[in-house]
């Protein structure tokens, strides 16, 4: 317990002490306050308020959540300038189609949504761009700045410190998931969404595509998950693969994606 003693003293007392002790300062001013742990509760929150105003100032209803690797780049390798060009495509297909371009104060549904950064990131953002959408990049703080690809709307370009809540922003308003190939950032996402899926945590209907199937298949084993019991045959119906964009566009349609104009 802080004590205080204090003697009987006749002085004028000036209050500069208390103008500037730490406790007299607003709390919504006091950044060692807010920075604190007891805040950590309170800053959560407001890393959900505020991506979550301005998304709704934009009319987001519903989003086709991007992931993949950060280190793809349109002159890379083969396989990495491919898969960057895909997403850049499926980005453009998505948004000239699904409604995310809709500007007449209605919804915008199947906005384009990444993780914010480079690679099939930036190359999904890359194609709502130049579709003339809005898009999304929900970024994260990490040790190594990640700074926000140049392609994702400025209004909707965000930056969170919490995983959890930036996961929460992706899933929440998604209508699909594809998922290109990535390292293990991506294969964390992959699986999450997969097991909320499984859990009927979020929509039991959302599709998840996973693009290239080659990819896939030859570094996740699915069928040795079913083989040694650790999950039904019937989870593997919880995704599907896709070759090109326009192949992913086409199942997602075929999902009857909620939103898309004219279905």
């Amino acid at each position: 317990m802080m004590t205080q003693k204090n003697k009987p003293t006749d002085e004028i007392r000036s209050n500069a002490d208390n103008m500037n002790s730490p406790a007299y300062k607003l709390a919504a001013l006091d950044e060692e306050f807010l920075l604190g742990d007891s805040m950590r509760g309170v800053r959560f929150q407001l890393e959900y308020a505020k991506a979550e105003e301005h998304l709704r100032n934009w009319g987001v209803a519903s989003t086709v959540v991007v992931f993949g690797s950060a280190r793809f780049k349109p002159d890379g390798p083969l396989d990495h300038a491919r898969w960057y060009e895909e997403a850049r495509k499926f980005g453009r297909i998505v948004s000239e189609k699904g409604g995310a371009m809709i500007d007449n104060g209605q919804p915008r549904h199947n906005v384009i949504a990444t993780g914010g950064g480079p690679g099939v990131m930036e190359a999904a953002n890359r194609g709502a761009f130049e579709a003339g959408a809005p898009s999304i990049g929900f970024n994260i703080t990490l040790p190594h700045e990640q700074e926000p690809n140049p392609y994702s709307t400025p209004d909707l370009t965000f930056q969170f410190h919490y995983f959890a809540m930036r996961k929460m922003h992706l899933a929440m308003r998604a209508n699909a998931l594809v998922v290109f190939p990535g390292g293990f950032g991506t294969m964390d996402e992959l699986f999450e969404i997969l097991c909320l899926r499984q859990t009927l945590k979020i929509e039991d209907a959302l599709p998840i595509l996973l693009f290239d199937r080659q990819f896939w298949t030859s570094v996740v084993n699915f069928e040795k998950f079913v083989e040694v019991g650790t999950v039904n045959k019937s989870d593997l119906d919880l995704f599907s693969f896709a070759d090109t964009a326009e192949e992913a566009w086409s199942q997602l349609v075929g999902h009857e994606l909620m939103g898309v104009p004219g279905h």
